[in-house]
């Protein structure tokens, strides 16, 4: 019986083992879902049920990884033999048959099993991780506590985090002021469709809403009123209907304009309270690929990748690729325009979306020498649209840039080595065409010769630019200044952008441009020399077909011309010549009559002087009330625009007005609202304080004190 108690107590400590290890795992799965759950819910705006999917995943990588289950009594047994010495070593004696042991080994067994009646039900370290994980839940639950508090929200359109202005507005008012009379408000804000918001409920007269959002205001009073109004911008009297009795009031309004608002009851006006308008922005797009101008050259495929992004704060509801393509030249050019549909279905008018289009040139019935002129229009949930530059993609005219076009002139103005490469280009087609017919001995001699020649060319070249040898064919140049142990390396940057008389480089009369593209073109017949020692016409072409468009391009700079001007005075009229006679010669006047314009700001500035007035003298006569009416009128237009800045001065004058009183909080933040709505002086032309005389009437004085002295 005691051989049997003591391998019950091990399996026992195998079960509990297991437990635990599960729980743990448990816990920490849960806290990862807590925290990433919070995370996605109250930023991104998930829904909490991407944390029970988390949980689940955890959980089951955990329970792979950790294996509770593949916990053996063996493991249990080396558990003990290493946390209690007093066991010897030797509790798998109570695994063996009691006929199978020694004398020696039953002895042991008493031992043991008198050892293992010591050792608790639940060691520590089975509940060591088991705490770890209640920990990291606690911190979890703190964190997710926190991340519900901050006003962060990612907003799509912007590609950013940004703060919840509006609940952090919300957070930091200051209590409103309402009619005694009034006993609850509510007010339910129904944002328009194309915003995909749901209505939301508030307690408070203050609007901060979306731009054509429906407002319902539910307003409850203390006793039977005859009549509640709403007054917009002190011009505009909505009167509330009545519910069930006199004590309950109702009225709906879309909010599509900013500014203020008041509430009367019976009469009695409350405070002002904002009204601002949210505005919704129209879609952000940009292109990430091709570039502004891509120019597809000879060899390369004829196609084009559209990638941009579309971003927009409440939804995309369509975006499409208007292209243009312009075939032919001079009055000969015609265009095509065709409208491309990406292959997304923008059926989810989510905020942003990545586009991706494969434009097929040849589909569009381009040809080389042909152009294509593409931009983006996307359009969002509210009709609004928005478009992207021109973006232009051209075919490399291979038939133009091999023509012949100059060199049957009379007057052969260009020179040999300019028609050279394009004999490269010819010859390289026709043993490309003439492989099928060729030996394979022959295909690379005749290709080793067109390199030969590609070779000869590239030297010639390389004259131009100083060039005796091929050890600066394709290096960069001032590569070396970029590097950090050059910094303040002043021999190096004076080699690098002075003028060395005496290089015979730099003793071209070539400017650095054209040196530099001409540099290019030696590059670029490098490397076609390249592919033709290796037998690889082929891919010699493009690099060939590049090398002769630099050269048209240095052609067509070489071409200059200067407008022929001049200056023809009228003919002379010899009688008069040598008279000196001016008497028909008069200064010219200009005349110009200026009319004073009324000044719009006169009655704010008076009022500005009212209220200094105020500060020493509190009376406030019937001429100066009448000045701040008018004040508070013109600052009450300025509340409509903006209520978030004048507001609070339209109140605090009306204070003034109303009671003939004036506190220096009121009267400082009249000041300060009236002080913003001035536009700034313009600097007039002033007299100059000084007389012309001053600076030798000075000099003057001290070369007496100098001499007194």
């Amino acid at each position: 019986m005691a051989e049997q108690a003591g391998l019950h107590k091990i399996k026992a400590l195998q079960q509990r083992w297991i437990s635990y290890q599960i729980a743990a795992d448990v816990l920490l799965s849960a806290s990862v879902a807590i925290l990433l759950g919070s995370a996605l819910h109250y930023i991104f705006g998930a829904s909490f049920i991407l944390a029970v999917l988390i949980f689940l995943v955890i959980f089951g990588v955990l329970s792979a990884i950790r294996r509770p289950w593949k916990i053996t009594i063996k493991s249990i047994l080396s558990f003990l033999n290493q946390s209690y010495p007093e066991l010897e070593e030797s509790s798998e004696l109570v695994l063996k048959p009691a006929g199978t042991l020694n004398l020696l080994e039953s002895l042991q067994l008493q031992k043991v099993e008198q050892a293992l009646h010591q050792v608790p039900g639940t060691p520590q370290q089975f509940g060591r991780r088991l705490k770890q994980a209640g920990i990291f839940v606690v911190v979890a639950l703190v964190l997710s506590f926190i991340l519900a508090k901050l006003p962060v929200k990612w907003h799509a359109a912007m590609g950013k985090l940004v703060t919840d202005t509006m609940g952090v507005s919300a957070k930091n008012l200051p209590p409103e002021k309402i009619l005694p009379s009034i006993k609850t408000t509510g007010l339910t804000v129904t944002p328009p469709a194309y915003t995909n918001r749901p209505a939301r409920k508030q307690d408070r007269f203050t609007l901060d809403v979306e731009e054509g959002s429906t407002v319902k205001w539910n307003i409850q009073t203390n006793i039977d009123v005859k009549q509640i109004s709403l007054i917009f911008n002190e011009h505009e009297v909505l009167k509330m209907q009545s519910g069930s009795g006199k004590s309950d009031w109702h009225l709906s309004k879309i909010i599509t304009t900013p500014g203020f608002y008041q509430v009367s009851v019976d009469g009695k006006l409350s405070d002002l309270y904002p009204v601002t308008v949210i505005k919704d922005a129209p879609p952000v797009i940009k292109i990430n690929t091709p570039k502004q101008y891509t120019h597809i050259d000879a060899g390369e495929a004829p196609k084009v990748t559209i990638n941009a992004s579309v971003n927009d704060d409440y939804g995309i509801s369509n975006a499409i690729i208007n292209a243009t393509v312009a075939k032919g030249s001079g009055e000969a050019v015609k265009f095509k325009e065709y409208k491309l549909n990406f292959s997304e279905a923008f059926g989810a008018h989510s905020r942003q979306y990545n586009l991706q289009k494969l434009v097929d040139l040849p589909s569009l019935n381009m040809e080389p020498g042909d152009e294509l002129y593409f931009y983006i229009q996307a359009q969002d949930t509210h009709q609004q649209t928005s478009r992207t530059d021109v973006y232009i993609v051209s075919i490399q005219d291979t038939a133009q840039l091999l023509s012949m076009d100059g060199l049957v002139a009379g007057v052969n103005v260009k020179p040999e080595f300019f028609r050279s490469e394009r004999q490269i280009i010819i010859d390289s087609q026709s043993l490309i065409h003439a492989k099928d017919s060729l030996s394979k001995e022959e295909f690379n001699k005749r290709c080793n010769d067109l390199g030969a020649d590609q070779k000869m060319l590239r030297l010639r070249y390389g004259k131009f630019l100083g060039e005796e040898d091929e050890s600066k064919i394709g290096e960069e140049t001032n590569s070396d200044l970029s590097k950090a142990e050059n910094f303040s390396n002043t021999a190096m940057i004076m080699d690098a952008y002075t003028d060395k008389h005496d290089n015979a480089e730099d003793a071209t009369f070539l400017e650095p441009a054209v040196k530099e593209q001409l540099k290019a073109t030696l590059t670029e017949m490098w490397k076609a020399e390249l592919q033709l020692r290796m037998y690889k016409p082929q891919d010699a072409l493009p690099f060939e077909y590049k090398a002769l468009r630099l050269l048209k391009d240095l052609q067509q700079k070489s071409r200059s011309y200067v407008a022929k001007t001049g200056y023809n005075p009228p003919p002379l009229k010899l009688e008069k010549r040598m008279t000196g006679d001016l008497s028909k010669i008069a200064e010219p006047i200009n005349h110009e009559d200026i009319k004073k314009q009324d000044d719009q700001f006169e009655t704010l500035k008076k009022a500005v002087v009212v209220l200094e007035q105020l500060k020493t003298d509190p009376k406030l006569n019937a001429i100066d009330q009448h000045t701040l009416q008018v004040a508070s009128a013109q600052l009450s237009v300025k509340a409509t625009a903006q209520p978030g800045i004048y507001l609070t001065a339209v109140s605090a004058m009306k204070q003034i007005v109303n009671s003939g009183k004036a506190t220096e909080n009121n009267i400082a933040v009249v000041e300060k609202a009236i002080q913003r709505a001035l536009p700034l002086n313009r600097a007039l032309p002033q007299s100059s304080s000084s007389s012309a005389d001053i600076g030798l009437s000075q000099g003057y004085f001290k070369n007496l004190n100098r001499i007194n002295r």
